[in-house]
C-alpha cells in the first residue's frame, strides 16, 4: 500500500499542501480531483517519491519513501508526467526501453529479456505497431499511451526478491486529448489496474474520475475537501464546495457510472 500521513509541502514561504492524507491499497484505483491550483500535482510528485514533504511521511508497503534506493524504488514506482519533454528525437521502442533503466547495470545494454518486456509492454498498451515510428510523428493519444507503456515496462520484474506493491502515478492523463483518444486512455486505465497495478491519478476531469476511479480524494487549496468510494463522495454538495459551481449528479443511461452535469444557474 501507499500511504500518506499528514503530508504538508510549501515552496518557499508558500505552503500548498497541508496535512494531507490519503492511502492507496494494492491494486487500488483512486482519483485525486481538485481545481487547479489545488496541489494535485505536488501529491502526486510527493507520492512517487519526486519530491520530499517538508512535514510528514510518506510510506510504500509500511516502508518511508525516503529509506528505498533511488533504483529499487523505480522498480516499484513509475511516474506519468502530464506533458513529456524529449531533447532529442526517439524511436517508440527507444521510449518504452527507457524504463528498462532501473534494472540495468551500470553500463549494461538491454537484455533479450528487457527487449520482451518492452514488447510486452507495447502490447498492453496497443502500441505495438508503433515499436519503429519516430515519437515526435505521433498523435497527442499515441504519445501518451507509449509513455504509459514505458513507466509499465519499468514495472515489470524478474526479482522476485522484490515482492510487494507496484504503483503507476498519472498526472492528468487525459489532458489535452480529444474524446476518441480519452475514451482509450480510460479503457488502458482500467486494463491495467485489472493487470494488478495500483494507480493513482490526478485529473481535474470530473467524467473520467466517475467513470474509472474506485475511490476519489478531492483537494481543495491544498487540503483534503473530502475521502472515500467514488458515490460516497461524488455528490452535488461536493461538487458545489470543490468548484464552487452547481451541478446534477446522476447515472449514465448506457454505463451507470456517475455523470456529472453542470448547471448554468444564471440561465435558469
Amino acid at each position: 500500500m501507499l500511504r500518506a500521513d499528514n503530508v504538508s509541502f510549501r515552496y518557499d514561504t508558500a505552503e500548498v499542501l497541508h496535512g494531507v492524507s490519503l492511502g492507496l491499497s494494492n491494486a487500488g484505483l483512486t482519483g485525486v480531483l481538485g481545481p487547479n491550483g489545488s496541489g494535485k500535482t505536488t501529491l502526486l510528485r510527493l507520492m512517487g517519491g519526486l519530491q520530499t514533504p517538508s512535514t510528514g511521511r510518506i510510506t510504500l508497503d509500511d516502508r518511508d519513501l525516503s529509506t528505498y534506493p533511488r533504483r529499487m524504488l523505480a522498480r516499484r514506482m513509475a511516474t506519468v508526467p502530464q506533458e513529456t519533454y524529449l531533447a532529442f528525437d526517439y524511436s517508440v521502442l527507444d521510449i518504452v526501453l527507457m524504463g528498462r533503466y532501473p534494472h540495468l547495470s551500470t553500463f549494461a545494454i538491454e537484455s533479450p529479456t528487457d527487449l520482451r518486456y518492452a514488447a510486452d509492454a507495447l502490447a498492453a498498451t496497443g502500441t505495438l505497431n508503433l515499436a519503429a515510428r519516430s515519437f515526435t510523428t505521433l498523435s497527442g493519444g499515441e504519445k501518451q499511451r507509449v509513455v504509459i507503456a514505458s513507466a509499465l515496462a519499468q514495472l515489470y520484474t524478474v526479482d522476485e526478491t522484490e515482492p510487494g506493491s507496484h504503483v503507476l502515478l498519472l498526472d492528468e492523463p487525459t489532458a489535452s486529448l480529444d474524446l476518441a483518444y480519452q475514451l482509450e486512455i480510460a479503457s488502458l486505465i482500467r486494463k491495467l489496474n485489472a493487470m494488478g497495478i495500483a494507480i493513482l491519478i490526478s485529473t481535474h476531469d470530473l467524467t473520467l474520475a466517475a467513470a474509472i476511479c474506485r475511490d476519489l480524494v478531492l483537494l481543495r487549496e491544498g487540503r483534503v475537501l473530502a475521502t472515500g468510494p467514488t458515490q460516497d463522495v461524488l455528490t452535488e454538495s461536493m461538487v458545489r464546495s470543490l468548484y464552487g459551481v452547481d451541478a446534477v449528479v446522476t447515472r449514465h443511461p448506457a454505463t451507470d457510472h456517475l455523470l456529472v452535469i453542470p448547471v448554468d444557474s444564471a440561465n435558469e
